[in-house]
C-alpha cells in the first residue's frame, strides 16, 4: 500500500469553474498536494496517456474529451491515497455517486465526470510519473 495517488480534474471541471471548490474537498479530506499543474493534453498526449483504454469502444471519444480543454494534473499524499481518494471521488457513473463526493457533486455524465483518480498503487506511480519530473514532486 502506498501513500501516493494521481488525480486529473478534467476538462468539463475546469470550465465549469470547480478546481478551487474540488481542491478545497481535497484538502479537507486529509489529502497534501505533492506535484499540482494545469495543462492542456494533445490528442496524441491523451492517447498516450489512456493506452490501457486502446482496444475500449470509447477510447478515441475519451482521448478527445480530455482533449478539448484544459486540466489539472496533481499527485497527492496520504495514508492509504488510493483507496480513500477513490472513495472521495464516487463512482465513475454519477447518478451512482454516493452523496457528497466529487463527482455527485460536479459531474454531468459518465463521460464527463469531473476527475481522474488512480486504480492502483501501481497505476498511481505510472500516472504521476507520466506528468511530473522528479523536480516536480515535493
Amino acid at each position: 500500500m502506498s501513500n501516493i495517488t494521481f488525480t486529473m480534474l478534467k476538462p468539463d471541471a475546469v470550465k465549469a469553474g470547480n478546481i478551487g471548490a474540488i481542491l478545497a474537498m481535497i484538502n479537507a479530506a486529509g489529502f497534501r498536494i505533492k506535484a499540482m499543474k494545469m495543462t492542456k493534453l494533445s490528442m496524441e498526449t491523451a492517447g498516450q496517456f489512456y493506452e490501457v483504454h486502446k482496444e475500449r469502444p470509447f477510447y478515441g471519444e475519451l482521448c478527445e474529451f480530455m482533449s478539448s480543454g484544459h486540466i489539472v494534473a496533481a499527485i497527492l499524499e496520504k495514508e492509504n491515497a488510493v483507496a480513500d481518494f477513490r472513495t472521495l471521488i464516487g463512482a465513475t457513473n454519477p447518478a451512482n455517486a454516493e452523496e457528497g463526493t466529487i463527482r455527485k457533486l460536479y459531474a454531468t455524465s459518465v463521460g464527463e465526470n469531473a476527475v481522474h483518480g488512480s486504480d492502483s498503487d501501481e497505476n498511481a506511480m505510472i500516472e504521476g510519473n507520466f506528468f511530473f519530473s522528479g523536480m516536480e514532486k515535493f
